[in-house]
């Protein structure tokens, strides 16, 4: 069985890797391998989901990013701040009740109070928290340098990794490069927010991209876990000696080839300003970027069969590398034959209208 991988993200790179084990495998990557989102992804990996495939996926990801010795293990707080907004206590409520259930299931989850969670994390600014959850099992993973190696590891297996080729599906499933046209028995497309246009001569899938940024502090003498404040809409964790603070979401659909690859100067300020409402003070950033994240109507992926032989996997509302080594496990299985379609891409016509919803958010977990 020969396959063809399109895309040389962290779900590209290990999907090649597991379908080399049984299958000739040739990976297409228009620029570098991790140079799109995956190099520009936040790296939060965490299982605490209400919703039982996130949860199972997260699961099989953390253990996998184990495996792979690149994980390090950090406890996720999810919190909301008591600022008076009607909005803010239905988060607070709503973190309660999903604490609870991913408890039920047997994730190991902590219910803290504000006094609690600064006893247990002083580098935080507490006095405000309305209710903090803390996932144990969690951690961080460099997502630059886990695609890297995953694709050093698919090069071992044999994968023909070609990067600086762009590809296009034919209507009828091929492969066209500049060289020419190329027939596989499967090919599974994982291009990020190029994925609509690789694919549209198979058939419409709806997605859009969006703008997210992130930056890294300077060198900090503090110990901090991975926060994400659903009040602030924002998120940290460790990074390089450093703080990455993330989100600076813009709901707004960017054109894949032409967007912004800087941080704005308003999401840094804002960031700043971030920093001393959570942490008491603030740090001079590093680096900053932005990235591409993909929105579909649902909020939920577009992965597997498309049509006979064409996979998709796509969609991911900033959770697309946490899971990526689970995802890349479930489509290889799946282009082996067996079924599986908690996130069909059929499940749309593909010409749906729907407004942008970022995917970090305590609503959406």
């Amino acid at each position: 069985m020969h396959v063809a991988v399109v895309g040389g993200g962290a779900v590209g790179v290990a999907l090649a890797r597991d379908l080399a084990t049984d299958a000739t495998v040739t990976l297409y990557e228009a620029d570098t391998v991790a140079a799109g989102a995956t190099g520009r992804a936040a790296g939060l990996c965490y299982d605490a989901f209400s919703d039982r495939r996130d949860a199972r996926l997260a699961q099989r990801a953390l253990s996998r990013f184990r495996e792979a010795d690149a994980l390090t293990d950090c406890p996720y707080v999810w919190l909301a701040r008591d600022t008076g907004e009607d909005r803010d206590a239905r988060r607070a409520s709503e973190i309660r009740e999903q604490a609870a259930l991913v408890r039920d299931r047997g994730v190991d989850v902590t219910t803290l109070d504000s006094d609690e969670l600064g006893d247990r994390f002083p580098a935080l600014v507490t006095d405000d928290v309305a209710v903090a959850a803390v996932a144990e099992s969690a951690g961080y993973v460099d997502p630059e340098r886990y695609t890297t190696e995953m694709a050093a590891r698919a090069r071992e297996r044999g994968v023909d990794v070609r990067e600086h080729t762009p590809v296009q599906l034919t209507a009828d499933g091929d492969v066209a490069t500049d060289d020419g046209v190329e027939q596989f028995d499967a090919v599974v497309v994982a291009a990020g927010a190029h994925t609509r246009a690789v694919v549209s001569a198979v058939a419409p899938i709806p997605v859009k991209p969006y703008r997210v940024q992130a930056l890294v502090t300077e060198s900090v003498d503090r110990d901090i876990p991975m926060v994400f404040d659903a009040s602030g809409g924002y998120y940290l964790r460790p990074r390089d000696g450093g703080i990455l603070v993330g989100d600076g979401t813009l709901p707004e659909e960017q054109e894949p080839d032409d967007w912004k690859r800087d941080a704005d100067a308003w999401f840094r300020t804002d960031a700043t300003g971030y920093q001393e409402a959570a942490l008491g003070e603030s740090w001079p950033d590093a680096q900053s970027w932005a990235g591409l994240c993909t929105a579909t109507p649902d909020g939920d992926p577009l992965v597997g069969e498309l049509r006979s032989g064409v996979y998709v996997a796509t969609g991911w509302q900033g959770h697309g590398f946490m899971r990526a080594p689970a995802i890349a496990e479930r489509l290889t299985a799946q282009v082996f034959g067996e079924e599986w379609s908690a996130f069909d891409p059929t499940r749309f016509a593909g010409d749906e209208s729907f407004e942008i919803v970022e995917g970090m958010d305590v609503e959406r977990r």
